[in-house]
């Protein structure tokens, strides 16, 4: 299935909500999903738990989205929230592609431990934690990206099989 997919991309920020500080991972993360498909959702939200329940509840229900990129509030901090609210909407973890960003990120920095990302599915929508630098980004999505267009496609609907090379 070469499809393009419905992109969201939801930047994590209290500065960035209150427009004291640019989102550059959010364009960096924009950019580079281009290849697949349209980026048809791009907001900047405060590291809010409510909020981003809310906005990722909405993007999947009601905008029905394919894929939805998330960048910042992964860290240890106190409000960093996005992956509770992550997992508080998610019907099902993949975590296979969390652990593989965290693995990759350990070659650049020992930090990467540190990462609570986490990647799920609600209904068909695919929502992916990130970094919120734009290092990160780059990083922790050029992983990604060889996985997917067959990760959207299964979510579609692709019968075929997995393990076909």
């Amino acid at each position: 299935m070469n499809e393009d997919y419905r992109i969201g991309v939801l930047t994590l920020s209290d500065k960035g909500a209150r427009g004291e500080r640019e989102d550059e991972s959010g364009r960096v993360l924009g950019h580079m999903a281009e290849g697949l498909g349209a980026v048809s959702r791009y907001q900047v939200i405060a590291d809010d738990y409510a909020l981003i329940v809310s906005t990722l509840t909405h993007w999947v229900d009601e905008l029905a989205l394919d894929l939805i990129l998330t960048t910042g509030g992964t860290g240890l901090s106190p409000r960093d929230q996005t992956p509770q609210a992550t997992e508080a909407v998610i019907d099902y973890a993949v975590p296979g592609m969390a652990e593989a960003m965290r693995a990759a990120s350990l070659a650049f920095t020992p930090h990467a431990m540190l990462s609570r990302a986490i990647v799920g599915v609600r209904r068909r929508t695919l929502i992916v934690n990130l970094p919120g630098s734009p290092r990160g980004v780059r990083e922790n999505f050029q992983v990604l990206l060889p996985v997917l267009p067959h990760a959207l496609a299964k979510l579609k609907g692709d019968p075929s099989d997995c393990a076909a090379r």
